[in-house]
């Protein structure tokens, strides 16, 4: 079972969980086949699965690979019909479709593969097969090209960011080995860009207007820590949900350090959440300047009057800055115009990360689209970078001269 160098660094991988991002032809579905072959011999009475899209695709795709791949010798008995190979030592490898991710719940699982996983809905993973491996602290590998910024890329971030028990692999066709240059190089002539870089690159193309341009997770995310200094916070006011994006500023730079996203809650509930959290640290908040007279709360109080009584520092304009302005300034801070970065985000800032990665404007307009849900997290961090680093500067009106 020959593999190529790439296959070879993903197979000798220990992660529990491992993402492979490949381009066409990388060999996914031969590496899947050595994977699952390895898990099964190793030990007794294990229970390994493959899983694609669809059943049909399942069988077109691995069986034939599967049983001319495996030494007869380890083969106990073979049964086509349900495409399921039991070994002499027990252990069961078995083909299955996740086109209805109910009908893979019940069984225990040592170890699975899902090909193609970004093409497959996301429950049957997070619903189905994460809690059957559970009990035997099984593990599982993701594998293929990417489709945009989806379930399969949230994933394949956990290794990127460097979550515990996770790693992540990006190859590109040619270095799958198994494609000539020359054919990559005439697939780059007849296709166009984005659609080259996603399948040959395996490159998960940026959304068609992005709005935060200037986030790249690489370099964008990072972890700081907490020096227990003074907390600026963002804060956007929703009952689905309220926002916050805690900051620390050090100089010109500023470092989201952590989140709050409360589903169906008011002004009231998010000061207890980062009373909390932050005790009687110093906090400085930067909300919407709506909040002056908004009221989410009862009694008859504003926003603005409830985080103010609450004992924090609030800093509001008095009136909105342009959606513009705001998308500018945060931009700025992402990625300046000599190249340098001057906002990050924590690994924990999930919500946020999402956001920046994925808010994009409504087609064929500059109007931000609100229909995902990922502009909340996107204007706290807004209302805050826009003031303190407001990208248009206001100068004072001159007065008329008056003629003597």
């Amino acid at each position: 079972m020959q593999l190529t160098l790439p296959q070879s660094e993903i197979l000798l991988n220990h992660s529990r969980f491992k993402t492979v991002v490949a381009g066409r032809r990388f060999g996914k579905t031969f590496l899947s086949v050595n994977m699952i072959l390895k898990e099964a011999v190793t030990g007794v009475n294990k229970n390994c699965w493959y899983v694609a899209p669809t059943y049909g695709s399942a069988k077109e795709i691995a069986w034939d690979m599967l049983i001319h791949t495996i030494p007869p010798e380890y083969v106990y008995k073979t049964n086509e019909s349900s495409l399921t190979l039991r070994l002499i030592n027990g252990s069961v490898i078995s083909l299955k479709g996740a086109e209805k991710p109910n009908n893979l719940r019940g069984r225990a699982l040592d170890f699975c593969v899902l090909d193609e996983f970004a093409d497959m809905r996301p429950e049957a993973w997070y619903e189905v097969i994460r809690p059957s491996l559970s009990d035997r602290q099984g593990s599982a590998v993701f594998i293929g090209t990417p489709k945009g910024r989806n379930h399969f890329y949230d994933l394949w971030a956990k290794g990127i960011d460097g979550a515990g028990s996770w790693s992540s692999f990006q190859y590109t066709t040619i270095q799958g080995e198994n494609v000539p240059a020359e054919e990559i190089e005439a697939a780059r002539a007849d296709l166009d860009e984005r659609t080259f870089k996603q399948e040959y690159e395996a490159e998960f193309v940026t959304y068609q207007g992005l709005i935060y341009y200037g986030f790249n997770r690489e370099e964008s995310v990072l972890d700081i820590g907490d020096d227990n200094g003074t907390l600026h916070i963002g804060m956007d006011f929703n009952l689905d949900p309220m926002s916050a994006v805690i900051c620390l500023r050090k100089g010109g730079k500023l470092y989201a350090i952590d989140e709050i996203v409360m589903y169906g809650s008011n002004t009231d509930e998010m000061v207890a959440e980062i009373k909390d959290r932050y005790g009687n640290r110093n906090i400085i908040i930067y909300p919407d300047p709506a909040s002056r007279q908004r009221k989410t709360s009862a009694g008859g109080r504003t926003d603005l009057s409830i985080l103010q009584n609450a004992g924090f520092s609030v800093k509001a304009k008095n009136s909105h800055a342009l959606v513009r302005d705001r998308i500018n300034a945060v931009n700025s801070r992402l990625l300046s115009g000599d190249g340098e970065r001057h906002l990050f985000v924590s690994p924990k800032c999930k919500q946020t990360i999402k956001s920046l990665e994925r808010q994009t404007y409504k087609e064929g307009t500059s109007v931000p689209n609100k229909d995902d849900g990922f502009d909340h997290m996107n204007d706290a961090l807004g209302y805050l970078v826009e003031y303190l680093f407001p990208v248009r500067t206001e100068y004072d009106t001159p007065q008329p001269t008056r003629w003597t």
